[in-house]
Parts: structure tokens; C-alpha cells; sequence
């Protein structure tokens, strides 16, 4: 493909999927089994895409990290999933859908691909009903939908307990079915460690055994990864610690652009560190926004107060003063610069950490006044018992105490309309992607991403690439195998074999996760961010240096693991900072402070930076390529949640 040719189509835009749906080549159901597909990663993009490719009988390699598909990051996901049903009829449709995403991901998207999406939602709902998915059944058979941050209506699906729990069980047990039927072949315990370029396509994936330590290389037609999000770059965030950007950075570094790096979500509502060497923080659904008020002290004074000792006249609901119309369900990156404000002016609650206190209360005292303690036990009762077993207080008597914190990238690999990134034959679906968000999230929207990639999407769009080309088998022996796996060689040696080893993994992590913290979380500013790139750059140069390793290679090891990761995410956190720098506005979650309005909103410069920025690898330092972004159907306006 030519370089940033997004292949959207033309027309419609409510016409525009089903029309390239039709245009797409298919592959007769007898000369499918001829075909070998590679998926990377077991979440609910890569299971529900194994599910249907298997089941459309292609012959699927399945490889993921963790010792089950079950394991992917997706199962830990609590809130919901979006869909444009309007069950409740409260206004809801796909336009309202595909508007509100745009309008909160701040103009940064494609229209093609948004309006797919929320055409797709619904077909997402009645596929995970088919599979058994228990949609509010536990509220007596009623449909309970809620709202998420950026929408007035109540399009939000969950299931009691986690929903993304319910939903990748659902894609698992598609999945398990095909490995059973022997079209599926899966392993886990693989970490993929490089990309296997044939003649300029995709063609396979070169892995470790992450028990045995065994290199070893499979090869394609084709290969898609579904390996999530980079927030874990920043160390301290809200993923699981084994989720990490070795995948996308590999294929990255042979060729795939990456996309909007420094699109980063600061979710609001998390549970605040307790000290300064937590490893993970735990993340409470954005659904308690429904309900819960958040406010913080007006007095500093007060700060270290118990909070039932705080009179109300002493409370500022600073959502509900600032933005009445949405309140506490603004989006998360206007709501996590919200709290900053409040934490900078030293109104923040919690443990001091780093000698700040970034905390802020989410109270529910009000709803238990007015509809009783047992009817919000029904509600929230699950994500309640959570936050009392981690934090030790009762969010029943006292209010939650909840904290911003990275959660969901909206950067990731560049990719056109079918999934397909700068490198042919290379896919990348759910989180792995950039495409379809934005500057920010909404809430709720990265099931639906998920699961609209894995179900209908990737499996379209991989069959037409294969229909399309005439690929040759490539063997185990074949030079670019042999290359491929001889690079992973020379990496781990290199990474066991620092000249003066002295620090583990975990060090360089806190210390890169530590700058980006400072210079490309919640707010950027171009002094810092030039400090920050060098400060990564001497960092960079320090790990290979120091990095110390302890164990074999030739066996389970994690700290080896560690440390491969850790060095990608500095190599990325430098990209990261880099995008930031270039970008000279600020839009959604990305807060240059030198371009916000007096009241502390992003201030967007379309007549410049209405682009994606695509990043080239190059040895010689990145190099930006840019997408134009055309609106026919939405007029990008100045974000108003007032």
C-alpha cells in the first residue's frame, strides 16, 4: 500500500460500510482450509477474531503471553459496553452515537471509521446475548443501561460484576470451540518477540516459550495483532503489569507507522496509590459517575479533615459547578484536567505521594439518602466490596476516594479502513490500533472497539487481502526466517550481557514512567518535553548499559521478559514525547498548557493540526508523516459540556 492511503470510502456515510462490504473478494468455503492466518493476542478483539475466522473455516494460529486466552487485560474490564439500541428511548441513535464519539474524542478522528463502528454496536449486543452474555439480567430480566462520561442518553450495556469479564468469556467460549474443532491452534506461555518480512508483506511472527525459553518461528499468509494498549509505559497504571508494546513496537520498528502516541487517557476514577512503590492501580467503573457526586474540599484546611466532618457549604462539587449540564458525567480527559486543577490549587485529598496529595472524593451519600442503601448495594454492591477489600474503608459511610490515572491509549499502530497498517498483510485490531477514537475515549467505547474489529470487521477485510494476493508458503529455512530469528537471538544476548549490569527491570521502568508522568501525562509544555526527550535519550543509553539480568535465557525467566519490555517502552516513550512537541494545540487528552483556553479547556488548532501523525521509523531519529482528517458530516466545533 502507498504510504497513509486510508482506502476510506466514498459516498453515504450511512452507506459507506456496506457498500465496501460488497466490494471486498471473498474466498469460496471449499478453498478456505488453504489459507493460514497468525492472531496475536487473546483479548476481545483477537479471541472474537479467532472465533470467527476458525469457525469460518481458516486455519488460525493463535498465540498470547499469559498461561490462558482467558487471562487477556480485556477480563478485568468493569464498566460496560456501548451500543445505539435506545432501548430506553431516550434519544439514542446511530448518529447520536457517531456524533458523540467524535465530539469527544475532540475532532481527531476519521468520520468513516466512527460511523462504522456505531452502525456496528448493536450487532455486538445480539451476538454477545447469543453467546449468553447476561446483559442486567440480574435486575429482573430489565435492560438497565447507564450513561457514561460524554453521553446524555443511557446507551451503556453491563452485566453485573465485570462486563468485560462476561464479554471475553463469551468470545473464549466461541474461541475454545475452534481449537476444539483443530481450526484454531493456540498457545500461550508466547511472548512475540519480531516480525517476519517476506518480499515486503507479513508473513509470520518469531516467539519465545516464556516457560522453556525455546525461540522458535511460524509462519502465514498473514498476521493481525490484538495485543492492547501502551499505558503501562507510564509504570504506575491502570493495566494489568504484563501488558506491554513489544508487538506493535517490533512490527514498528520493520516499517508499521505509529500513530498519535501521545493520545493517552487519564481516567478519573481510580483508586489512589497508597505509597511509593505500588506496582498497579486498580481501576473503579466510570458507571459510579452515574450516581456518585465528586467534590473536594473548598478550604485546604480541611483536606486532612475525615470528610463527614465537612459541612456541605464547605464542598465544592467542582463537576457539577463547572459543566451542569453533563456534571459528574463529563468525559474522562475533561473531568481528570478538572481534578488536576483542584489537586495544583492544593485542594487534593489521600496519601501525599511525591509530596502531593492527587486525590478527590466520589459520595454517594446522597443516592443512599434518597433511594436507600440496599437499592445502590443492588446497583454498585460488586465495585463497592472492591474498593472496601483494597482500600479499607466502607464507601457506604465514607466517600470513595478515587484519583486520575493512564488507563487506555488512543495511539497505536496507523492502520486504513481494513485494519491494514503501512506493512502489507500486517493487521491491527482493538487497542492495538489508533483509528478509532481520537483525542480521547468515551467511556464504554473500547469493548465496542474490541469486539466490532474482532466479530465483523478484521474477519472481511483479512479475507479480501488473501483473496487478493498470491502468496507462496514460506519455510522455516528461508532467509528472512532465518534473519528474523537471528535478531531475536542477538537482542536477548545483548539484554543478558550488559557491560556493567547494576539495575533490574523495575528500576528503568519507574524512571521512564516517571518522566512521562511529569512531562506527557495530564499536562505538556514544550520546555518540559524537551527535557523530558533528552533525560529518555540518557535513560536509553543508561539501560543497555545497566540492565542487570539475573538467571538463564534458557528457561522460564522474568525478569528477562521485564526488561525486553522495559526497553520498548523507553524507546516509545521517547516517540511519545516527541509527538507531543510536534503537536502545537491541545485536544482532548493531550493538555499543552501553553494552548488552553482561560478556563483551563484544550484549545484545538484545525487549520493546523487536523491530522494524524503517523511516525516512521528511523534510525536516524522518527520521522512524521500526516493524514489529513476531512469532516463532510460533522463541523468540528469548540467542545462545550456546559
Amino acid at each position: 500500500m502507498s504510504k497513509l492511503n486510508s482506502n476510506t470510502p466514498t459516498g453515504d456515510i450511512e452507506k459507506r460500510w456496506d457498500k465496501h462490504l460488497f466490494e471486498l473478494s471473498l474466498i469460496a468455503p471449499q478453498n478456505r482450509a488453504k489459507y493460514n492466518i497468525i492472531v496475536i493476542g487473546t483479548g476481545l478483539a483477537g479471541a472474537s477474531l479467532c472465533a470467527t475466522l476458525g469457525e469460518s473455516g481458516y486455519n488460525v494460529q493463535s498465540f498470547c503471553f499469559n498461561d490462558s486466552p482467558r487471562r487477556a487485560h480485556s477480563i478485568a474490564a468493569q464498566g460496560g459496553i456501548n451500543a445505539s439500541k435506545n432501548y430506553q428511548n431516550d434519544g439514542d441513535s446511530t448518529q447520536r452515537l457517531f456524533y458523540d464519539t467524535i465530539k469527544g474524542g475532540d475532532f481527531r478522528a476519521r468520520e468513516s471509521n466512527v460511523y462504522r463502528l456505531a452502525q456496528l454496536s448493536g450487532n455486538i449486543i445480539d451476538q454477545a446475548v447469543s453467546q449468553g452474555v447476561p446483559f442486567a439480567r440480574e435486575y429482573s430480566g430489565y435492560l438497565a443501561n447507564r450513561s457514561f462520561g460524554g453521553a446524555q442518553v443511557s446507551r451503556t450495556f453491563y452485566a453485573r460484576g465485570q462486563t468485560g469479564q462476561q464479554l471475553l468469556l463469551g468470545a473464549y467460549s466461541a474461541m475454545s470451540k475452534e481449537i476444539a474443532s483443530g481450526k484454531v491452534k493456540h498457545q500461550s506461555r508466547s511472548e512475540m518477540l519480531e516480525i517476519i518480512i517476506v518480499d515486503g508483506k507479513a508473513r509470520g511472527i518469531v516467539v519465545r516459550d516464556l516457560v522453556s525459553g525455546e525461540i522458535s518461528a511460524h509462519t502465514a499468509d498473514c498476521v493481525v495483532m490484538c495485543t492492547g494498549g501502551y499505558s503501562n509505559a507510564f509504570y504506575l497504571s491502570t493495566n494489568a503489569k504484563g501488558c506491554n508494546t513489544s508487538a506493535t513496537w517490533r512490527a514498528h520498528k520493520k516499517g508499521a507507522f505509529y500513530a498519535n502516541p501521545s493520545f493517552i487517557q487519564i481516567h478519573p476514577t481510580c483508586i489512589p496509590p497508597t505509597g511509593e512503590n505500588q506496582s498497579k492501580l486498580t481501576l473503579m467503573s466510570e458507571s459510579l459517575r452515574n450516581d456518585g457526586r465528586i467534590w473536594a474540599p473548598k478550604n485546604i484546611e480541611d483536606c486532612a479533615k475525615d470528610p463527614r466532618e465537612i459541612a456541605e457549604e464547605d464542598r465544592d462539587y467542582f463537576l457539577e459547578r463547572m459543566y451542569p449540564a453533563f456534571a459528574n458525567l463529563v468525559p474522562r480527559d475533561v473531568a481528570s484536567r478538572a481534578v488536576k486543577s483542584i489537586c495544583d490549587e492544593g485542594r487534593g485529598i489521600g496519601t501525599e505521594i511525591h509530596g502531593e496529595k492527587l486525590g478527590v472524593y466520589l459520595d454517594f451519600s446522597s443516592i443512599i439518602e434518597r433511594i436507600g442503601e440496599d437499592e445502590v448495594r443492588e446497583k454498585y454492591g460488586n465495585l463497592f466490596d472492591m474498593y472496601e477489600r483494597i482500600s479499607g474503608e466502607n464507601p457506604y459511610q465514607l466517600p470513595m476516594k478515587i484519583y486520575p490515572a493512564p488507563h487506555y491509549t488512543m495511539g497505536g499502530l496507523w492502520v486504513d479502513y481494513n485494519l491494514m497498517t503501512t506493512i502489507d498483510g500486517l493487521f491491527a485490531a482493538g487497542e492495538a490500533n489508533y483509528s478509532e477514537h481520537g483525542a480521547n475515549r468515551l467511556g464504554a467505547s473500547a469493548l465496542m472497539q474490541g469486539l466490532a474489529d474482532g466479530y465483523f470487521i478484521a474477519p472481511r477485510t483479512v479475507v479480501n487481502y488473501l483473496a487478493k494476493n498470491k502468496l507462496e508458503p514460506v519455510g522455516l529455512d528461508h532467509p528472512d526466517v532465518v534473519q528474523a530469528m537471528d535478531e531475536v537471538k542477538e537482542r536477548i544476548n545483548k539484554l543478558m550481557n550488559a557491560t556493567e549490569p547494576k539495575h533490574s527491570p523495575d528500576y528503568y521502568h519507574k524512571k521512564v514512567g516517571r518522566i512521562l508522568w511529569g512531562a506527557c501525562g495530564m499536562s505538556r509544555e514544550k520546555e518540559k518535553l524537551k527535557v523530558a526527550i533528552e533525560e529518555i535519550k540518557s535513560l536509553r543509553i543508561d539501560f543497555w548499559k545497566h540492565i542487570k539480568i539475573t538467571g538463564i535465557d534458557k528457561d522460564m525467566n522474568q525478569t528477562l521478559e521485564r526488561a525486553g519490555r522495559v526497553a520498548d517502552f523507553i524507546e516509545l516513550g521517547h516517540l511519545m514525547c516527541r509527538d507531543a512537541l510536534e503537536r502545537e494545540e491541545s485536544c482532548g487528552c493531550h493538555a499543552r498548557m501553553e494552548y488552553l483556553t482561560s478556563d483551563g479547556e484544550a484549545k484545538r488548532d484545525d487549520e493546523n493540526f487536523a491530522y494524524v501523525a503517523a511516525w516512521e521509523y528511523s534510525q536516524d531519529g522518527a520521522i512524521l508523516n500526516k493524514e489529513q482528517l476531512d469532516f463532510e458530516f460533522v463541523k468540528p466545533s469548540v467542545r462545550d459540556y456546559t
